[in-house]
């Protein structure tokens, strides 16, 4: 059987994206803007602070941070072996 997604809050995510140099950035209503900068470019991800995160949410997330972030290096935090 393969990998499963692991059911994260939005408090999870914020924990895993910090731990690659992001910083939480503003927060408007529910939703909060994580930021880092690395070689004077700004990345910018959106997170919801839902508890937990919906399934679709959290592999458009995961989706998006592959921009930044190499997938290897995210997968084992959101997904299950």
């Amino acid at each position: 059987m393969g990998a499963m997604l692991k059911t994260l809050s939005g408090k999870d995510v914020i924990k895993i994206l910090k731990s690659f140099g992001f910083v939480v950035h503003d927060q408007t209503g529910s939703h909060i803007k994580l930021r880092r900068v690395m070689f004077s470019v700004n990345q910018t991800l959106i997170i919801p602070s839902h508890n937990p995160i919906a399934k679709g949410t959290l592999k458009g997330i995961l989706n998006q941070a592959t921009k930044y972030i190499t997938q290897s290096d995210l997968l084992p935090h959101f997904y299950n072996k």
